[in-house]
């Protein structure tokens, strides 16, 4: 997936999540709530990055937000 960021914008952890008891999963952005996943696609979101190392982890991430394709995000 490492061609997909040419820029190196995901080399630091601009995201992070927490998945909840509930079975939710919480996506921030700079520490800031950006997305809340439930169900089954926070089974699928978890099934995802497992395993992963922290920047395929974050590609994974910028994906699933949606918001993070334009490349003009700061």
């Amino acid at each position: 997936m490492a061609e997909i960021d040419k820029h190196n914008r995901f080399a630091e952890d601009v995201f992070t999540y927490n998945a909840t008891k509930s079975g939710k999963v919480l996506i921030y952005w700079y520490g800031k709530l950006v997305m809340t996943l439930k169900g089954e696609k926070a089974q699928k979101f978890l099934k995802q990055v497992e395993g992963l190392d922290d920047r395929d982890a974050q590609l994974v991430m910028a994906k699933v937000t949606g918001n993070f394709k334009r490349g003009n995000e700061r």
